[in-house]
């Protein structure tokens, strides 16, 4: 993490799943750096048809807005290179994934960096948290947030302080003084009940 940049990013969609023909109609994201944010990436994305009423409430995202917005596939051409071949992060990153990978296959395109689930992270680092929701997070660990949830570049903003508010944690319970990628992303993976013993290994080594 305080060697390489991150790429944390967002999704706001027309639906829940790619292959039934759901696209994406807004990408947000932040490029972490040294734990601090140095670029944002925010775009709406025409999908090339209406919206249901339910995603416009939700998301605040109109069909008028959508209809006077960049294709998906321009807006994924110039998000394929801003996030190069960074790592990447995202909350409940299974559900980015899945689009961030078709919209880039529309386009002919694949991503190179790995993906790390900033949830899946909070649940070994903050295990005692009412539950793992991005703004439930966001209140525990008392992150300034505008009260703006389920916009793009917003959650992504979120998710990246989050981002940091767990590194700097880790930081602090085992004092060490760099978490790599490498570590989140294999964090993650392991077993709730193994976290702190794959902390402990992790710091010693360090040692």
């Amino acid at each position: 993490m305080d060697d390489t940049p991150v790429i944390v990013l967002d999704f706001e969609t027309s639906g829940l799943s790619p292959h039934y023909g759901d696209r994406a109609i807004e990408i947000g994201a932040v490029r972490l750096e040294n734990s601090i944010i140095t670029h944002r990436f925010q775009s709406l994305m025409n999908p090339g048809f209406r919206i249901s009423s339910f995603i416009e409430a939700f998301t605040g995202i109109s069909n008028d807005m959508l209809a006077t917005s960049p294709s998906c596939e321009e807006v994924m051409d110039r998000f394929a290179e801003f996030i190069g071949g960074h790592p990447l992060v995202a909350h409940n990153a299974s559900f980015d994934r899945r689009f961030l990978d078709a919209e880039l296959a529309f386009i002919g395109r694949s991503r190179s960096g790995r993906m790390a689930c900033s949830m899946l992270a909070a649940r070994r680092v903050f295990p005692q948290a009412p539950n793992h929701k991005l703004g439930t997070l966001v209140r525990y660990c008392g992150l300034y947030n505008a009260g703006t949830f389920h916009r793009a570049l917003a959650d992504a903003e979120m998710t990246g302080h989050l981002w940091i508010a767990m590194i700097d944690s880790i930081k602090k319970s085992c004092g060490i003084s760099h978490v790599p990628f490498e570590l989140m992303l294999n964090l993650s993976r392991v077993a709730k009940a193994k976290a702190p013993s794959y902390l402990a290994r992790f710091a010693d080594s360090k040692r």
